[in-house]
């Protein structure tokens, strides 16, 4: 491990030298290219030097323990040792954690797919929750919300909704979202009480950046227009404006009707498509990979029940790390902090143990 964090030091120091170059400084391009290889190593070398005067405080105050005559400062010397023996593993810990592959898509915005499964209306109205829910988990990030389509019914529920968090990480927070979510709860139209089960299944995709970086053959495209329906403004209903585009080898669909032209329309369905199709390709590379470990939590299969919201009980447990909150209420307030949390560290411990069987 420290062999690796001195050729971080060492990359770091050399990226440093090179945007003081003038070739470089004079060079847009590579200014942005330098910095963006800089930021992702400084908090790895920031906590690696704050590892480092750990370790030698703890040899000064050893060293003056020796020293030492005065009983009661020698307490207070080893109170001290104390407390920085303890710290010095878990920094050892989060350098560990800090070293692990970067997912590469972990700082991209990101689309979600959210569409009512079993349960008739009553999924229908838990898929427009979980929609608000997340919602607001990226109004607590200060990230914004756009939809790019969505299929209204009229209860006030979802049949579906495709929409896009923009915000710096959201992919890095939110992939672990992607499965089957089941609440449980009584309908208002149950007068007997009973609890009902349904099901919605939520699919999270990094969005790519530029459509061109996936290999999309414009032959292989069928592309329809159509009038946009339901809530949306004024344009709605009055102009073809909405576009569906059908990806024929593959046989994926994807729409557009949020935007009021068709040619946004047709360029915010084309970036859903293109991050589809990178998803499948990915997936693809996984199963190729025999000797990756499949981490249960990141795997992203959408028919994988992965979390209960049971309203009876006002709890949610996520199946996957076995860990239960009762508070249902914050949860659906988009309260998300400690799930994923939990999640990312569950994920985190998985990879470590990954990376050290293969060591």
């Amino acid at each position: 491990m420290f062999q690796k964090l001195d050729d971080v030091v060492k990359k770091h120091e050399e990226l440093t030298q090179l945007l003081m170059d003038p070739v470089v400084t004079s060079d847009p391009k590579k200014i942005m290219e330098y910095n963006k290889a800089l930021n992702s190593i400084n908090d790895v070398v920031e906590k690696y030097k704050y590892y480092k005067d750990k370790k030698e405080e703890l040899a000064s105050l050893k060293e003056d323990l020796k020293n030492e005559k005065d009983n009661e400062m020698k307490e207070m010397i080893l109170e001290e040792i104390k407390n920085v023996e303890e710290e010095i593993p878990n920094i050892e810990e989060e350098l560990k954690i800090l070293l692990l592959p970067q997912d590469p898509n972990d700082e991209k915005n990101v689309i979600m797919e959210i569409r009512a499964g079993a349960g008739g209306d009553e999924a229908a109205l838990f898929a427009y929750d979980v929609f608000r829910m997340f919602s607001r988990y990226a109004e607590r990030n200060k990230w914004k919300v756009e939809v790019i389509d969505r299929n209204d019914i009229g209860v006030g529920g979802l049949k579906e909704i495709v929409f896009l968090i923009k915000g710096k990480g959201a992919y890095s927070k939110l992939k672990y979202e992607s499965g089957v979510h089941r609440v449980q709860r009584v309908p208002d139209t149950e007068s007997s009480g009973r609890i009902h089960t349904s099901t919605i299944t939520v699919a999270v995709l990094p969005e790519i950046d530029d459509v061109s970086q996936v290999e999309i053959n414009p032959g292989d495209l069928k592309v329809d227009t159509y009038r946009a329906s339901g809530a949306g403004g004024q344009h709605v209903n009055t102009t073809d404006s909405a576009v569906r585009i059908t990806h024929i080898p593959t046989g994926i669909v994807v729409t557009s009707q949020d935007e009021r032209s068709q040619l946004k329309n047709r360029e915010r369905a084309m970036k859903v498509l293109a991050s589809k199709i990178y998803e499948m390709e990915v997936e693809e590379q996984r199963k190729t990979v025999e000797s990756e470990r499949r981490l249960q939590v990141g795997s992203g299969d959408r028919s994988e029940k992965i979390r209960t919201y049971n309203f009876p009980q006002g709890r949610v447990t996520d199946h996957r790390i076995k860990l239960t909150l009762h508070k249902l209420d914050q949860v659906l307030d988009g309260d998300l902090v400690e799930l994923i949390d939990a999640l990312t560290a569950y994920a985190q411990a998985e990879l470590l143990k990954a990376v050290g069987e293969n060591e």
